[in-house]
């Protein structure tokens, strides 16, 4: 399984185009092949950052995904509301922990 996290800082006055971006996209992203979880979260202390947190089945759906036109045409639309260039984080779950 991979984690992949992608933090992003927008322009304050485009989160909410960033969201509607993101409402369109959100189910055919998550139900893209080799996707197995989706989120979106908001950092506490800088209101104009939000990270998506997925899981993918293999570095390989995850570029699958990355060369697809749903992504192509959600990150043209995206990269432009940023206010500084976004950061890209990708892990192999190696262990999970249950309480």
């Amino acid at each position: 399984m991979l984690v992949r996290i992608v933090r992003m800082t927008f322009q304050e006055d485009k989160l909410d185009d960033f969201h509607a971006i993101f409402d369109r996209s959100k189910y055919h992203i998550r139900a893209f092949p080799g996707n197995h979880h989706l989120e979106l979260l908001r950092d506490p202390d800088q209101p104009n950052v939000r990270m998506t947190y997925s899981l993918w089945e293999s570095a390989d759906a995850l570029e699958a995904y990355r060369r697809s036109e749903l992504f192509r045409t959600t990150w043209a639309a995206t990269k432009v509301l940023f206010a500084e260039r976004p950061i890209a984080f990708s892990g192999e779950k190696l262990e999970e922990v249950s309480g």
